[in-house]
């Protein structure tokens, strides 16, 4: 409490340019705040980095593979292209679902995962088949996540079915393991 004697002091009465030097300061930390943000947030956990990472590459662009179909004069269609890291080393791969540019029907899909070509001017290459045209199948809802490929496939139960309407469906992963891709989603083919 203060002493009756002593006079006020004048800096312990607020006035309107106090509230004004206040708000001015608020304002002031606030603008500055908005400039300074940190930086985006990624799942990645920081790690060890050694001299020779290749996370900066770009993924596998699938128009400039020549894919293994026999369209005659129909061109090769990319329906669909997923990337991440397949196989671990730090690279993306590509996925991607081709098939002919038919007019009718439901032409069969292939699902080929391009990499990147180690020689210096070589474009992206096809490693593996994970669904060959020649079955008969169309890839739908494919994606890359945590390492595998899933895709929906729809086919046929008989070959009396006619193309435009597959009428079986299945579920299907894929993950590297090892040197190749393997399957770890039975194929068990339940109708529509």
């Amino acid at each position: 409490m203060q002493h009756p004697a002593v006079p006020e002091l004048a800096h312990t009465t607020t006035r309107p340019i106090h509230w004004l030097a206040t708000a001015a300061a608020v304002w002031a930390v606030v603008a500055v705040s908005s400039f300074l943000q940190p930086g985006a947030a990624t799942a990645a956990q920081p790690g060890p980095r050694s001299a020779d990472t290749r996370t900066t590459a770009a993924a596998p662009d699938p128009a400039a593979v020549h894919f293994p179909l026999q369209c005659g004069p129909a061109k090769v269609l990319v329906v669909k292209k997923a990337t991440g890291d397949l196989d671990g080393d730090g690279s993306p791969e590509t996925v991607a679902v081709v098939r002919c540019d038919a007019g009718s029907g439901t032409p069969p899909s292939g699902v080929y995962v391009l990499t990147r070509s180690h020689e210096a001017h070589a474009g992206p290459r096809i490693v593996a088949t994970l669904v060959d045209p020649k079955n008969r199948l169309t890839a739908d809802d494919v994606a890359v996540s945590d390492g595998a490929v899933t895709a929906t496939l729809l086919g046929y139960s008989s070959p009396a079915v006619p193309s435009c309407c597959p009428d079986t469906t299945d579920k299907a992963k894929w993950q590297w393991k090892g040197a190749a891709f393997v399957r770890s989603t039975p194929a068990e083919a339940r109708s529509i």
